[in-house]
């Protein structure tokens, strides 16, 4: 009795499946091979972990020891803006300032970072502020990972914590920063449980232990609110983390001293988990989107060798059935009328009317909203609130160009099910995914910066509160001096003044904010609306031009096939039995093929899921 091969591990089962497959594109589909080729070189070469967390836990901190470089990233209680880090790897430590889809980079000098990405820091003169900052060097794990150091905006259950998640959706894993001092907050609790579904790793990492003796009990009460209110990640380890610790490593007196230090820390722990946990899952994740790339031409393939097949075995039926079927497509091209342009437009009109309703509900949540939060703020708060605003709109903006474009691809569908039959869609879908469909950004509405308070309440304050300083040392002017009097009544009335003026100011500062962030989202409405109705018209003008070369080329596929039929009705009965035997091999190692690619792509989610 033989014993039985032992199967291969999933990764080598999809790479020897994804060569077998391609091998058999080239021979059948060459320009399909090619596009999934050229769509497996295109991705992304290095996995990703995002960085996010409450301000002052210290995010900035770790990072700069998990790339080994104190002071990279600026641990600034202030960085409180739209901007985000990108680190990744290059041979000398660079940086430059993104504005994408609207400017070129901008090179940014290191020693002036902060001034890019803190609210506490004026950007250069004549400087926009960017989307994100890239920031490249030779740390050893950015050769590995890429890491995003988000901001830390004060409020992960706040509209600011989306820009957190938006910017994890499409990273490998989260690193989710908490610090010894207290367990989780009811906004990282919110947080959590909002991006289990959106977010498939989360990491976590305990920071500042050295600071806080207590830091295990704290621990214990983080997992155990975990399994009430995140129950998905109760299972979670953490990596208790001392980035002080870190950088004293490199002011050791000895190097046994600095390997001690280090190995405290707790960092080259972490990063080690990093690197198991995610170094090998970005290389599978990515075979995944080549499995579906491949299953995609496959299903293109499918449908005309089952074309092939039927003119081979059917003769001049199916050449019948085809010339009606160019005649109905060249007439709906040709047509002065175009049904399919008409409801083309008509599905336009459709998304340009919901999307109106989304701008509006947006904005509308986006104002009240802050004008609550401004209701709530200190001053202090209140000189990060435009920061916050600028946040907050490039949150709804980045949202608000996905749903467009999702919106898009719905038109296309729509259109197309109403023009194409099914197996004609197989052909055209796969068409459009190696050309790429419309792109649309929406840019973020520029910050604008409130005016100058009217300077005359420090003048009113300090009058009322002389007048105060009267009144409460009136009772005593018959028994003192009026002269003995004046010090104090100048004291209070001084005192009473500034905390008047300061208290008017305060206020004034607040419904002055208010009027700013009414000008603010009403342009922003404005230039949404303007935008994005923009890029639905330059939108339906590019999917007119798409259908209309989709029809074009379905025509020439079933002028191919006719004259496919016209062989075939040449050839006599042995060659068309010697040639059916080859369609229907080929045709049975298509779909055998394609059911492979699905099934290992099920596979993998499995093995995703229980990660």
């Amino acid at each position: 009795m033989t014993a039985q091969a032992t199967p291969l591990p999933l990764p080598k089962q999809v790479a020897q499946a994804r060569e077998q497959l391609l091998a058999l594109l080239r021979e059948s589909a060459p320009e399909a091979a090619r596009w999934v080729e050229e769509q497996r070189a295109k991705r992304r070469k290095l996995p990703s972990v995002v960085v996010v967390g409450e301000t002052n836990r210290g995010k900035s901190s770790l990072v700069n020891a998990m790339v080994d470089t104190p002071g990279l990233s600026p641990v600034d209680a202030d960085v409180a803006t739209a901007t985000y880090l990108v680190f990744g790897p290059a041979e000398q430590w660079q940086a430059r300032a993104c504005y994408p889809g609207q400017l070129a980079p901008v090179p940014v000098p290191l020693d002036q970072l902060v001034n890019w990405v803190s609210a506490a820091h004026e950007l250069p003169d004549g400087e926009l502020p960017p989307r994100y900052v890239e920031v490249d060097g030779p740390a050893p794990l950015l050769q590995k990972l890429v890491v995003v150091d988000t901001p830390g905006v004060g409020g992960l259950d706040s509209v600011h914590g989306e820009l957190a998640v938006e910017a994890a959706a499409t990273a490998t894993a989260l690193l989710f920063v908490v610090d010894a001092s207290a367990p989780f907050t009811q906004g990282e609790l919110n947080f959590l449980a909002g991006v289990g579904d959106r977010v498939e790793t989360v990491v976590f990492a305990l920071s500042k232990v050295d600071a806080y003796r207590g830091w295990r009990q704290v621990l214990e009460a983080n997992q155990a609110l975990l399994a009430e209110h995140a129950p998905r990640f109760k299972d979670a380890v953490f990596h208790p983390v001392s980035s002080r610790m870190h950088d004293l490593a490199a002011k050791a007196p000895s190097a046994e001293a600095a390997e001690m230090l280090r190995e405290r820390s707790g960092v080259p722990e972490l990063l080690a988990s990093l690197e198991s946990l995610l170094v090998g899952r970005s290389v599978m994740l990515s075979e995944a989107n080549t499995l579906r790339a491949l299953s995609t031409a496959l299903g293109e393939l499918q449908v005309n060798l089952e074309n092939e097949k039927r003119a081979l075995t059917t003769g001049e039926d199916e050449a019948e059935a085809l010339r009606r079927r160019k005649d109905e497509l060249t007439a709906e091209r040709r047509s002065s009328t175009r049904g399919w342009q008409v409801r083309l437009r008509s599905e336009v009109q459709r998304a340009r009317l919901d999307n109106a309703h989304e701008v509006a509900r947006e904005m509308r949540d986006l104002q009240s909203w802050f004008r609550q939060a401004i209701d709530n703020a200190d001053r202090d708060q209140l000189k990060l609130l435009p920061a916050h605003v600028d946040t907050a709109m490039q949150v709804v903006t980045g949202r608000l160009s996905e749903r467009v474009g999702t919106r898009l691809n719905q038109v296309a569908d729509t259109v197309l099910a109403e023009l194409f039959s099914a197996e004609e869609l197989a052909v055209i879908r796969s068409q459009f995914a190696r050309t790429g469909g419309p792109q649309v950004i929406v840019r973020g509405a520029e910050k604008r910066a409130p005016t100058a308070e009217d300077k005359l309440l420090v003048f009113m304050g300090g009058v009322s509160g002389i007048g105060a300083g009267k009144m409460a040392v009136l009772p005593l002017a018959g028994a003192v001096a009026a002269p003995i009097l004046l010090v104090p009544t100048v004291i209070i009335g001084l005192g009473a003044g500034w905390w008047i003026a300061r208290t008017r100011k305060h206020t004034a500062d607040k419904q002055h904010m208010k009027t700013w962030l009414n000008e603010s989202i009403a342009d922003t409405r404005s230039t949404l609306d303007q935008l994005v109705t923009e890029q639905l018209i330059d939108a339906e003008s590019q999917l007119s031009l798409a259908l209309d070369e989709a029809l074009g080329k379905r025509i020439q596929g079933i002028e191919e096939q006719l004259r496919e039929v016209d062989k075939a009705l040449r050839l006599d009965v042995t060659e068309r039995q010697k040639r059916t035997v080859a369609v229907n091999k080929r045709l049975g190692e298509v779909v055998t093929g394609r059911e492979r690619a699905e099934k290992l792509l099920a596979g993998i989610r499995t093995v995703r899921d229980k990660k």
